[in-house]
């Protein structure tokens, strides 16, 4: 297997991307040290996030050690059950998780849940306790997409953009390749290439923006509860335009309609109108 990974219309050529280190005689795959770093990145953000509000930092440890745990748990479940297809006949494959196949939305909600089930049994303010923890999971996010770099997964369709992303074919699953990427397919001294969209890329940017968002609108939030809204809003957006463009969607079964796709719009409206509606009730009350 070839093993590069290059940008052309930037210049750059990277020759040797691999997507394992060995330490001590052990694989260790680049996916998962990027996930793990995202997750100390984004658990710090928290921490943070939490000392600066005058929150006990010690609760979002306990928080980020369940969320963790239940989050991965909550992506692969979500993955399995839209691509059944693949594991319906080998079984002990869904607990192979060494080849990628966690799906975020699937992580957040997963997380979502144990925020309530924490707030619930410590009884605290569930809304603020996600407006605090959105903080680590879009760092998360950001840092965490680029373990689909190191995987040569969850890029685009054909482009030949600025940011093209150009990959050896041998090194990517034929169940991403569509027949428009086929028909672009590039032989450069005897190696076959596809260039691609980063879709990787694009949402961890886009995840950087939102980030940026969040740190500059929560001294002006009026309510606990709206920065997690403004995250869903925000990255769902992103997200939806993003999906568009993958070539390893996960479809609403029996259809062709991206799963996906579709809740991060729905996500989009709510929290919209949620946002909206919480202001105006806010601004009533100070009205009084």
């Amino acid at each position: 297997m070839h093993t590069s990974i290059d940008f052309p219309n930037l210049g750059i050529h990277l020759e040797n991307v691999g997507k394992t280190v060995t330490v001590f005689g052990f694989d260790i795959a680049y996916y998962g040290i990027t996930i793990g770093i995202g997750m100390l990145a984004g658990i710090a953000m928290a921490l943070m996030e939490a000392k600066r509000t005058g929150q006990k930092q010690e609760d979002y440890l306990d928080l980020a050690m369940f969320g963790i745990i239940f989050g991965i748990i909550g992506a692969r479940i979500y993955y399995v059950v839209f691509a059944w297809d693949m594991y319906k006949d080998n079984l002990l494959e869904i607990f192979n998780t060494r080849h990628g196949g966690l799906a975020i939305y699937g992580g957040v909600i997963a997380a979502v849940i144990t925020v309530f089930v924490v707030a619930r049994v410590k009884k605290q303010p569930v809304a603020l306790l996600l407006d605090t923890a959105v903080f680590g999971l879009v760092t998360g996010q950001m840092i965490g997409r680029w373990g689909n770099f190191f995987n040569r997964e969850a890029f685009g369709e054909y482009t030949d953009s600025v940011l093209a992303m150009r990959l050896p074919l041998d090194a990517v699953r034929t169940s991403d390749l569509t027949e428009k990427i086929r028909d672009h397919i590039e032989v450069i001294d005897g190696v076959s290439y596809i260039q691609v969209h980063p879709t990787f890329l694009y949402e961890s940017l886009w995840c950087l923006g939102v980030l940026v968002l969040l740190l500059l609108y929560r001294t002006h939030k009026k309510f606990n509860g709206e920065i997690f809204l403004l995250y869903l809003g925000g990255y769902g957006l992103g997200r939806f335009w993003i999906e568009g463009l993958r070539t390893d969607q996960l479809w609403i079964p029996g259809t062709e309609i991206p799963v996906s796709q579709v809740l991060a719009g729905t996500l989009v409206i709510v929290s919209v109108i949620w946002i909206i509606c919480g202001r105006r009730k806010k601004k009533e009350t100070e009205s009084l």
